[in-house]
């Protein structure tokens, strides 16, 4: 039997489980705000264990999270994660984390250059690009008003 994909689409939906919103945003919350505690909770580390100004403990436990995000990406709990909380899991630096990892594990039989590094670099150049230009936008901004970035 083939079907249309306005046909296929009408299927899918139909035998789609349906989705609870309230739901989703509570987990989405919860699981953003805990990842959100964790960080918190690294940073008091090192300000307290290490004796660093929070400022200077920013850049460490950024670190941290990057790399507890990859290690829970390469042993696929970010993703089952993922699955559950939605947009939660999508904290800016482990989710980017999650993302780059993830393409490099997906692509890595393609080779390190052309599988890894072409494939990782499609999603961070587009993020980088983009906080680049609006960086540059955001200064014009201050040049004119006359703020002088502060």
């Amino acid at each position: 039997m083939a079907m249309s994909p306005k046909e296929y689409q009408a299927y899918a939906k139909d035998k789609e489980p349906p989705r609870s919103i309230p739901a989703n945003c509570l987990k989405a919350f919860l699981i953003g705000g805990f990842i959100c505690v964790i960080g918190q909770v690294v940073t008091e580390l090192f300000v307290h264990l290490m004796d660093m100004s929070r400022e200077d403990a920013s850049n460490p436990t950024v670190a941290v999270m990057i790399f507890i995000s990859v290690v829970l990406t390469s042993l696929g709990v970010y993703d089952k994660l993922a699955q559950f909380a939605g947009a939660g899991s999508a904290v800016p630096v482990t989710g980017f984390a999650n993302s780059m990892c993830s393409a490099a594990l997906e692509h890595r039989s393609e080779g390190l250059v052309l599988g890894v590094g072409g494939n990782m670099f499609k999603l961070a150049g587009s993020v980088i690009v983009f906080g680049t230009v609006a960086a540059f936008f955001v200064g014009i901004v201050h040049l004119i008003l006359g703020t002088g970035g502060q």
